[in-house]
This record gives structure tokens, C-alpha cells and sequence, in this order.
């Protein structure tokens, strides 16, 4: 039968990246607790696409990930972005993970336990070096200091997320990086919650008042601190109670170099 994809083009258009988007897939993602955990990722697979090629071989990309059906893990994320280049004959290759990764966590005073959904994503490229990101979406409490200071009584608050993401030379655990996250706001977000423990949380944040800059600022001083992480970005965006519109704020990469 004819390979159309291998046939012909005279446009002279090389394509930075082409193929599939969008598949649930099974993955495993290294738990600190329970060693392991297994969810199901939204995966994206790319390969660039020299000029003198119609197309790419889309049905590779699904036997690719096939054959590690149920091991899709950053052990061997390398392995199979190596494969991507190979079997599809490219010079670049692009693996991307998004799946939601569930910690346990007690409530602050009646200890009460539930689940708390994150989600996190695993960025792969693959051309002349490996390269790998790691993302976690945070949600947490902030609580507005210039509310609380002209009010005489309470201070609006809001549902905010903060968005990291790093590049790291020792291996980090996402239950950190979350939790780092997480003492850097106005307050955390549970899943459970009793009376007593609602109590604690509110008055936690109204003790903790920040910006959105704040939360972005202090996030970027803890990092600083992590010699494990060698590039980072952090964005955080308040999902305002009492405004029609969001705060946002993004710093990345500002650590001084090493002395």
C-alpha cells in the first residue's frame, strides 16, 4: 500500500511539532507514601516534521505508548521519547502528562482525613539532551490585607491557585512541592473539614492576610532555598470574591546565580 506520509512536499515547511492529543492513558507517578500511585493522564505526544515529509505516522504514536501500557512514569520518560525518534524518524520528541494526584491529608484540628485532588502535569522533550518539567496546581486560601485593614469587620477572601512548575537535578517528591505551596498562602484548602476545623482556617487566613503578589513572592523565596530545583516559574491566580476579575501575578526564575 502507499505511504503517504512518507511521500513529497515541495513547500519547504518544517513543522516544529505534529501528532496526537488528548488520550486517556493509565500512568504510574512515584507516591512518597505508598511508593506508587496510579491515575489516568491526559497524554500529548509531538514529533517535529522535516520539510520534505507530506505527514507523520499518527498510528505509531498510540503502538509507542501501548507498549508500556499501565509503566508510563518519569523512570522512563526518556526511554519513550527515545522511541518517539526513532520509529518516526525525527529529531525532537515531546511527551506530555497531565493526570490529577491525590494526597491524603488531616484536618487541622479534629484530624478528620479525606482526599485532596491536584493537578499535575509531566512535560518531556527529548532532542539533543533530556529535558523535564514538573507542574503542580495548588489551590489555597488568600486572604486580602487591604480589606482587612480598612474594615472594621472581616476581610474578603477567595479560592486562589498557585501554578508551579521546576526543573530539578535530585528527584522531588510532589507531596513537597505541594506542601511548600501550600505555607506560603493565607491558608490551605482540605476536602474535609469539621466545625472546629473551619473555625481554625478561617482564622488562620484572617491572621495570614496576602496579595496575590505575596503568595508569588514568598513561593519564589522558599524555592530559592531548594538546591535540588535548578529552574523554576510560579504563577498564582486569586479568583476574587468581591471583583469581577482575577488577580494574577508570575515570577520565574530569579534566583541569583551561585556565588
Amino acid at each position: 500500500m502507499p505511504d503517504m506520509q512518507q511521500s513529497p512536499d515541495s513547500r519547504n515547511i518544517p513543522i516544529d511539532k505534529v501528532g496526537v492529543k488528548g488520550i486517556r492513558y493509565p500512568i504510574v507517578v512515584q507516591d512518597k507514601t505508598r511508593q506508587w500511585q496510579h491515575t489516568v493522564a491526559r497524554v500529548n505526544m509531538y514529533v517535529d516534521l522535516p520539510e520534505h515529509f507530506k505527514g507523520t505516522h499518527m498510528s505509531r504514536f498510540i503502538e509507542i505508548l501501548n507498549r508500556y501500557h499501565g509503566a508510563v512514569s518519569v523512570d522512563n520518560l526518556e526511554e519513550i521519547l527515545a522511541e518517539m525518534k526513532r520509529r518516526l524518524e525525527s529529531s525532537c520528541a515531546h511527551l506530555e502528562l497531565d493526570f490529577p494526584y491525590f494526597i491524603e491529608k488531616a484536618a487541622p484540628v479534629s484530624g478528620a482525613r479525606g482526599l485532596m485532588e491536584y493537578q499535575c502535569r509531566m512535560v518531556g522533550s527529548l532532542g539533543e539532551q533530556f529535558d523535564f518539567v514538573l507542574e503542580a496546581a495548588v489551590p489555597v486560601t488568600s486572604l486580602c490585607p487591604c480589606s482587612r485593614e480598612i474594615s472594621e469587620a472581616g476581610a474578603h477572601n477567595q479560592r486562589s491557585t498557585v501554578r508551579v512548575r521546576i526543573r530539578y537535578r535530585k528527584h522531588v517528591w510532589l507531596e513537597d512541592l505541594i506542601a511548600l505551596v501550600e505555607s506560603c498562602a493565607s491558608a490551605p484548602v482540605y476536602s474535609l473539614l469539621k466545625r472546629e476545623d473551619e473555625k481554625a482556617v478561617t482564622e488562620q487566613a484572617y491572621a495570614n492576610p496576602m496579595f496575590v503578589e505575596d503568595i508569588v513572592r514568598e513561593v519564589t523565596r522558599r524555592l530559592r532555598q531548594e538546591e535540588k530545583i535548578t529552574w523554576f516559574a510560579v504563577e498564582c491566580e486569586n479568583f476574587e470574591s468581591i471583583h469581577n476579575h482575577s488577580a494574577y501575578a508570575l515570577v520565574e526564575d530569579v534566583r541569583p546565580a551561585p556565588g
